[in-house]
């Protein structure tokens, strides 16, 4: 998960145009508050804790709303949205499972395919390398990155278990190295940086608040706790530990504490890894304690300042290049849940379209509604908050509501059939 939990703070922090020195420090936070995130799930007590192996992270769901937030407010609006997403998870957590009723793989799906589309233009961006620069289109920055991309493809095609699962990882490492012999790498941040520091909260911006921002974050918020449902299912048949409410509640409301965290330290969302599933199957390896000794050691890497810093070289081409293939990941991942859905339906067939529709089309479109009124706009200048919403009333109009409908003309027709 370390290429992931990298990565997320690289694209959101260049695309808010921070600093080297910046950068470095949005590293640092977001690996130990990853760490510590994990700590409070795999800490099993009365108040949170599924007590399952896993490892949180960033979700690459909350990416493109971050940057939309991000460019639109500041960094304090995004921990802003973050901390209320937060508690609206907390406040849920017990009745989550009823909550989610709402949102069936038809609404999920459409949802996470709206984010991942979102995401694309964002790699290709930084394939051709740092806008306004002389060397932005530059041959070297698209050879560079398609050769990233090419050696993520080979690793993937040709290898098994853990080079396979690190194969983004390893295309950011070699792709650098390229990049260094082809003299686009300046090492002074690394050589500036100090070996270690402390971390402050709200060391970059103090949390505001904004409705439309507010609405993103908790979609997100709800779409990674589904997917952490799916997690914790997994987990707990792997490792024959069967799960009750209470345990989901207490998962549930973990994730809403990493939530917390995340936005003090002016960090990212956390939510569990599903990655996590495939490497606990793979190795074998069911035991708390090995998540424990991961969890610690991202959190004293954050006090490292080298090692954020050497984070940072990575250029934006070699970024772009592994970025394609994540990002486009997040897309599938909305294609796969929409496989669950029955495409005979033709209900089901336009919540897809209509949703998609309208979170594509904002996107590239941001303006189509800002001559109306205010409070509309809160909810129809995002692209994936109008997709969403769409996916949600749709989905109610459609298939909620009939069901209420036919299960009442079911009851006042059995007496007739009875009757004749």
């Amino acid at each position: 998960m370390y290429a992931g939990a990298v990565i997320v703070p690289l694209i959101v922090g260049a695309a808010m145009g921070m600093s080297a020195a910046q950068l470095t420090y949005l590293v640092s936070i977001d690996l130990a508050a990853s760490g510590l995130a994990t700590l409070l799930q795999i800490w099993k007590n009365k108040f949170f804790g599924v007590g399952l192996p896993v490892v949180l992270g960033c979700t690459f769901t909350a990416v493109a709303p971050m940057i939309s937030i991000g460019k639109m407010y500041g960094m304090g609006a995004i921990s802003g949205s973050i901390l209320v997403s937060g508690v609206v998870v907390l406040l849920i957590a017990k009745y989550f499972s009823k909550i989610m009723k709402i949102f069936p793989p038809v609404v999920i799906g459409s949802v996470v395919t709206i984010i991942g589309i979102t995401l694309i233009p964002v790699a290709i961006s930084d394939i051709a390398g740092t806008a306004g620069t002389k060397q932005y289109d530059d041959p070297k920055n698209l050879a560079l990155a398609f050769g990233v991309l090419l050696l993520i493809l080979f690793i993937q095609r040709f290898f098994k278990g853990f080079i396979r699962s690190i194969a983004v990882l390893i295309g950011l490492i070699a792709g650098t190295i390229a990049a260094y012999f082809m003299g686009m790498v300046d090492l002074t941040s690394l050589k500036q940086a100090s070996w270690f520091h402390l971390l402050a909260p709200l060391h970059f911006a103090v949390p505001t608040f904004h409705i439309d921002a507010i609405i993103t974050m908790v979609l997100v918020s709800i779409v990674s706790l589904i997917e952490s449902s799916g997690t914790f299912f997994a987990l707990s048949e792997i490792c024959e530990q069967p799960l009750s409410e209470n345990d989901l509640e207490r998962g549930y409301r973990s994730e809403g504490l990493a939530l917390l965290v995340g936005s003090l330290f002016n960090a990212f969302p956390y939510t569990t890894f599903s990655q996590n599933v495939g490497l606990v199957q793979l190795s074998g390896v069911r035991n708390r304690r090995i998540i424990f000794v991961a969890g610690s050691a991202l959190i004293v890497f954050g006090l490292i300042p080298k090692i954020g810093a050497l984070t940072t070289l990575i250029p934006n081409p070699v970024l772009g290049g592994a970025m394609v293939a994540m990002f486009g990941m997040v897309a599938t991942s909305g294609i796969r849940m929409l496989g669950k859905v029955d495409f005979n339906s033709q209900e089901n067939l336009l919540i897809i379209a209509c949703s998609i529709g309208m979170g594509v089309g904002i996107t590239v479109q941001p303006d189509l509604f800002s001559k109306l009124p205010q409070f509309v706009q809160i909810l129809t200048s995002n692209g994936i908050v109008t997709g969403s919403l769409t996916a949600i009333i749709l989905n109610v109009i459609f298939n909620v509501k009939p069901r209420h409908q036919r299960a009442e003309q079911r009851q006042s027709v059995v007496p007739e059939s009875k009757a004749v």
